[in-house]
């Protein structure tokens, strides 16, 4: 298991930066650490990429975030929803990750989830750009449900977990989502309440 070793090569695999330190760490918080860690690299690190589209731009953003989240562990271990905090820290380094590159984010391949989203007005919204567009005016929980859940065919128990949140909100914020998309992007509403494309 990684260890503060002090070297120039940081417990993330990075050098010339200097991880916080580990020192008065008991065993439990470290192998806890780092099973987090080795629990959310991999999720973090695809949804950083959705967001900044550079492979590099989403290692560093989860590097970043790993560090914080190191820094504040110990006091982590005490809080109700430490996955929940973790998911805050990452977004937080992300969006500094856009500012400190000038660019917006761009959503990644999301045909997988339009196609879920909106199986009964495919053809109605083939134009992606309106539909890139509509999903950056999402809130910020309900992109990232609809992003985890359809854009990296996660289930929404995952979700949940990654997220740091409970399945039913992860359910809730999809379903808002896909009313707001659907508001969005101007697809008309059925006689019954649901919205649908008119030919």
């Amino acid at each position: 298991m990684p260890e503060n070793s002090g070297s120039s090569e940081d417990s993330f695999g990075n050098s010339g930066r200097r991880p916080p330190s580990m020192a008065g760490w008991d065993d439990v918080e470290r192998q806890s650490f780092w099973a987090f860690h080795e629990d959310k690299n991999k999720p973090y690190l695809r949804i950083a990429y959705i967001k900044l589209g550079s492979d590099a731009d989403a290692e560093e953003a989860v590097v970043k975030a790993f560090e914080y989240i190191m820094g504040r562990w110990q006091w982590m271990l005490g809080i109700e929803r430490p996955h929940q905090y973790a998911w805050a820290v990452l977004n937080s380094k992300i969006f500094d990750q856009q500012r400190a590159r000038r660019r917006r984010p761009e959503p990644a391949d999301v045909a997988a989830f339009e196609a879920i989203l909106f199986t009964d007005a495919y053809e109605y919204l083939a134009g992606t750009i309106h539909f890139y567009t509509a999903v950056r005016r999402l809130s910020e929980r309900q992109r990232d449900a609809v992003i985890l859940s359809y854009g990296l065919d996660y289930s929404t128990h995952d979700a949940a977990l990654v997220m740091g949140i409970e399945e039913a909100i992860v359910r809730s914020q999809l379903r808002l989502a896909r009313t707001r998309l659907l508001q969005l992007l101007g697809v008309p509403a059925s006689p019954n309440g649901d919205r649908k494309v008119t030919t």
